[in-house]
């Protein structure tokens, strides 16, 4: 017999007990379970060593962290995938080496091999696979192996279908990149790139195909820059560009010193062209880093860029120019010319109206070096350059007002810091060339520029607005190495100036009177000094004051007192009592006034 048909209503109240004993079912579990860990707990509490076989609570914690991050990152899949790329490519190496195929085709089979991977990277990509960057990486590094190997050691392709594809590589990477916004395929192109081509017939590369390479390198680092902050990839790619083409004009040098024909891969008259199309190429980079920071925070790469590249290029320029005989004048004249243009580039940048003037002090700083390293070539005296050093400098720092910029602030203070070490080193000793009395001229204008420059710093302090003062110097105080830098630059013209009048002398007299009027000038000084903070009230100089005194007793019971006798003994002792009793005077008093 047939059922009859169950109504909406009975259907309803059947489902509804299904739910009520489906409740009851799962209260009665709970309760099991709760009783259960009870008993396991107070098993735990009576005998610990029951518990010996359970792993804690923490490390399991970590367990399913680790198993959690790796299912995340697909990480085992990823492995297995690698694996079985590295055995289908091992297998091709094999039957190449046994000598089954020849050699060429088993190149040619192996680099078909890497493209197919790097188009299936690429398929993947589209597809949001996870293995993706495995086949894409995997791709660029074995035809990178494949190019280095086949041309090195089979010698069956030649150079430059070898850079070819050795740049085709690189550039497809970062269509790949670009396409899908992926950072690893154009950074593993860059490497593969960059490492091969300096790799390929080291260290005789051809250069000029070489350059091309690293070219290319660079300027896809610069893109790679765009996708992700990537300056240790741009650091890597700056520093094989450096060390190859330095190896270039390394071995140029050392094949015209030793009167050798040079050999056709160092293509000589390559070698300025390159070096000066690498220096505006990072140029243009550095400007374009410039502003792609914007208002944010610049990289440390843009930032060094302009002062790295104008300082290697102008030093392996005039390293190999001045080797094939050229005149370091005209270089150096050129490398002023190239330091004008930067100090353009500065106030071009400054005037952009953006708050801090961002990579004005970079340029600022890169102006500085080249006059430094151009300027002595250009003028025929190191000397002269130094004043032309300083006014630069002090201009900078005026600007830096109107700019509102510490970072040019700061490198006109670094630039006056070099003119004063500069002079130091430049007038050591004794000799002529030191002593000479022409040389009071430029020790001169560094005192008054560097002093002029100190006493602005304290006219016009730094406001709140300057980057490094408002995080590292809020009361600028390290313009108080500016007042020591045109101490020392006095003390230096001063000190020719007491060489000339001694030279007067009998020759036995003179080197003692020498070193007792150094030391009798440098207890003056300190005179000058604490009776000029005394009066002003001002706690800086009379911090320096202090200082120039122990220099002073340094040089007196240091120096004097054991290799000079006689009357200039006395005047070096007694100028040294003489400025310990002034400052203990104005000290006392001093401490006795009530604070402003």
């Amino acid at each position: 017999m047939t059922q009859p048909e169950t109504t909406a209503e009975d259907r309803e109240k059947e489902l509804t007990a299904r739910l009520k004993a489906m409740e009851q079912q799962m209260e009665r579990l709970t309760a099991r379970l709760g009783e259960g860990d009870a008993a396991i707990h107070g098993a735990g509490t009576a005998s610990p060593a029951n518990n010996a076989g359970y792993p804690p609570e923490d490390i399991a914690d970590v367990s399913e962290e680790v198993l959690n991050w790796a299912s995340r990152t697909s990480l085992l899949p990823r492995l297995a995938t690698l694996c079985f790329l590295l055995v289908v490519a091992l297998i091709l190496r094999t039957i190449t080496d046994s000598g089954l195929i020849n050699k060429l085709i088993g190149s040619g089979i192996g680099m078909a091999y890497a493209a197919v991977l790097m188009i299936v990277g690429w398929y993947r990509y589209g597809k949001q696979s996870p293995l993706a960057p495995i086949f894409a990486a995997s791709g660029a590094i074995l035809m990178s192996s494949i190019v280095v190997e086949t041309h090195t050691h089979f010698n069956s392709l030649p150079l430059v279908p070898a850079y070819l594809t050795l740049m085709a590589t690189g550039i497809g990477m970062a269509l790949i990149s670009r396409q899908y916004n992926a950072f690893t395929p154009i950074s593993v192109g860059i490497l593969s790139m960059c490492f091969a081509g300096a790799a390929i017939d080291y260290p005789h590369p051809y250069f000029p195909y070489l350059s091309l390479v690293l070219l290319t390198a660079n300027l896809l680092g610069y893109f790679a820059a765009q996708l992700k902050r990537c300056s240790w990839l741009r650091w890597l790619v700056l520093f094989v560009t450096m060390v190859m083409l330095q190896l270039w004009g390394v071995q140029i040098v050392t094949a015209l010193r030793k009167g050798r024909a040079i050999p056709p891969e160092l293509a000589i008259s390559w070698f300025l062209p390159v070096i000066a199309f690498f220096a505006a190429t990072y140029l243009i980079l550095g400007l374009f880093g410039i502003f792609r920071s914007g208002t944010e925070k610049m990289s440390k790469f843009d930032l060094a860029l302009p002062t790295l590249n104008i300082a290697w290029a102008f030093s392996t320029a005039m390293y190999v120019y001045s080797a094939q005989g050229g005149s370091e004048q005209t270089l150096g004249v050129i490398g002023v010319l190239v330091a004008l243009y930067y100090l353009v580039v500065t106030f071009w940048l400054a005037r952009q109206g953006i708050e801090g003037a961002p990579g004005a002090g970079s340029f600022a700083f890169a102006c500085g070096v080249l006059l430094a390293l151009a300027l002595p070539a250009a003028t025929g005296m190191f000397t002269i350059s130094l004043p032309i050093i300083s006014l630069v400098a002090i201009c900078m720092a005026i600007m830096s007002r109107t700019w509102g910029s510490g970072s040019v602030r700061v490198t006109a203070y670094l630039f006056q810091i070099y003119c004063c070490v500069a002079m130091v080193i430049a007038f050591k000793g004794a000799g002529p060339a030191a002593m000479d009395a022409v040389n009071m001229l430029p020790a001169g204008l560094l005192t008054c520029i560097i002093l002029y420059q100190y006493q602005w710093c304290r006219w016009w302090p730094p406001t709140e607005g300057y980057s490094f003062f408002s995080r590292f110097d809020a009361h600028d105080r390290s313009a108080v190495m500016l007042l020591l830098a045109g101490l020392i630059s006095g003390f230096y013209m001063m000190r020719i100036a007491l060489f000339q009048t001694i030279a007067l002398l009998p020759a036995p007299m003179q080197r003692d009177a020498f070193s007792s009027s150094q030391s009798v000038l440098i207890n003056c000084a300190a005179i000058a000094l604490i009776l000029f903070a005394f009066l002003r009230r001002n706690k800086e100089i009379r911090n320096v004051a202090i200082l120039v005194m122990v220099v002073g007793g340094i040089k007196v019971f240091l120096y004097d007192l054991m290799g000079i006798h006689g009357l200039p003994l006395v005047f070096s002792v007694f100028s040294f009592g003489m400025a310990a009793a002034a400052e203990s005077i104005a000290l006392g008093k001093w401490q006795k006034q009530p604070a402003d």
